[in-house]
């Protein structure tokens, strides 16, 4: 039995390992690709278009509100303010549109100190982290806590089966040997 939950611990622990890199690969595609190019825009129409893009997705997948944190609610993982900041840039490159070249490049400049932080590697994109799995995050946390529980457990089973399997084909093999004496 613990056999079988070992190996069912396994496969969780895997699925949710894939399912982190699947989630991770389709934010970057459908929602952080897009803030990095309103970002990297050089006009305004460019940038409001990938924002626009962004913003319809975060709208569609629900992560206008709430926090990726599991145990405790830090202000980085706060999807509200999150959402209404890139709301509020929206806006902005909306109302600029006839405005002198100047004031398009400090809106732009705006949006891309917006949209990046500066950091040790250089700049990245600004968004609550864990954001790929939400609103699952708790769940996919007590699965993999789970898993991970049961697969130290499943590998100790594991190791006395074969222990035991090396055992019985030695007594097979002495077994043999005694026959063929007598």
């Amino acid at each position: 039995m613990k056999k079988y939950l070992g190996y069912f611990s396994l496969l969780i622990f895997v699925s949710l390992v894939v399912f982190r890199i699947y989630s991770n690969i389709i934010i970057k595609q459908e929602l952080t690709g897009h803030l990095k190019r309103a970002a990297d825009a050089n006009s305004i129409e460019l940038a409001s278009n990938e924002l626009k893009t962004a913003l319809d997705y975060i709208e569609k997948n629900n992560l206008t509100n709430g926090y990726t944190s599991i145990i405790y609610k830090t202000p980085d993982e706060d999807l509200g303010f999150w959402y209404s900041n890139l709301k509020a840039s929206k806006l902005e490159l909306e109302k600029i549109k006839n405005s002198t070249s100047l004031e398009k490049t400090n809106v732009l400049l705006k949006l891309r100190e917006t949209l990046l932080d500066q950091g040790e590697k250089g700049s990245r994109i600004t968004y609550p982290k864990g954001i790929s799995i939400f609103p699952n995050n708790k769940l996919i946390a007590i699965l993999f806590l789970i898993s991970l529980i049961f697969i130290p457990i499943f590998f100790n089973e594991l190791m006395k089966y074969e222990k035991e399997e090396k055992r019985k084909k030695k007594e097979k093999k002495k077994a043999k040997i005694s026959k063929t004496e007598i």
